[in-house]
């Protein structure tokens, strides 16, 4: 898969995704980085400590969180991107659900749409302008309710159903990525379940991202604050690595890189 400028194994390699959220209420870094001057040191940072795709966020989607309209998201995530572009040699993805927000996202040098609603936001614009402008795409489960009757056939149902979406619309299977929504209309167990079978989602044929950086499940788990969910994340990186995903989004980079190196090099010797 080509993303920007470079070109992503769908397999047998896993790649670090640093997460930049230039909002100021996120769950764990709300307010850092809303200014651009911030923002581009953080992500001269993350360039340095390895990042191999910089996610850009301009709304919290943490639970609660406050809708903000197209406009204000498209001004607080559209300068960053463009300042990016200029700067660094780094493909970039837009965290949004938005079609609208996406098109602005792209115009300003975006190079891949993080779709949390896998495409299900909307009538089918946001599918419509990534068949149309050809952007590869990451898309992530999700459910308005967190209501299930067998959990992992379900999870897989509804990725299998945005991948439908994705084909009637025109979008080329190759360029998609699936997220299983860790933190995501899931409760604590659910969400462990699904990290615990990252494997199975291989069967659908496409690369899998696994989010889980500093989430709820980790605190909830280890009782412990956002600020303390380093450890757990690695254990989570380290997972992904070795059910074969090809892609984690952290908030850590440089702790993540060694992570993913270090299960990489010991994967190389399984038997």
């Amino acid at each position: 898969m080509r993303i920007g400028n470079k070109e992503f194994l769908d397999s047998g390699r896993t790649y670090i995704w640093g997460i930049l959220n230039v909002t100021p209420d996120s769950f764990s870094d709300g307010g850092k980085y809303d200014r651009l001057d911030a923002a581009l040191r953080q992500v001269e940072r993350m360039v340095q400590e390895g990042m191999d795709v910089l996610d850009i966020g301009g709304e919290s989607t943490r639970p609660g969180h406050v809708q903000i309209s197209d406009e204000e998201e498209i001004e607080r995530v559209a300068p960053v991107i463009e300042a990016v572009k200029a700067r660094f040699d780094v493909p970039v993805s837009l965290d949004t659900y938005k079609y609208e927000v996406a098109r602005a996202g792209a115009q300003a040098g975006a190079d891949l749409i993080n779709d949390i609603w896998g495409l299900k936001y909307d009538e089918g614009q946001m599918a419509a302008f990534l068949a149309e402008s050809g952007l590869p795409c990451c898309l992530m489960h999700n459910r308005r309710q967190a209501e299930y009757g067998d959990f992992l056939p379900e999870l897989k149902a509804d990725l299998q159903e945005t991948l439908a979406i994705a084909e009637r619309a025109g979008m080329k299977r190759e360029h998609i990525i699936l997220d299983p929504g860790v933190g995501f209309a899931k409760t604590k167990e659910q969400n462990l379940e699904v990290m615990a079978n990252l494997g199975d989602l291989r069967e659908l044929g496409r690369p899998v991202l696994l989010g889980a950086s500093r989430k709820s499940v980790i605190g909830l788990t280890l009782d412990v604050p956002v600020t303390e969910r380093l450890e757990g994340t690695l254990v989570t990186t380290v997972f992904a690595v070795l059910s074969g995903c090809s892609h984690v989004r952290v908030h850590d980079v440089k702790e993540n890189v060694r992570a993913v190196r270090m299960a990489e090099a010991i994967a190389e010797y399984e038997r």
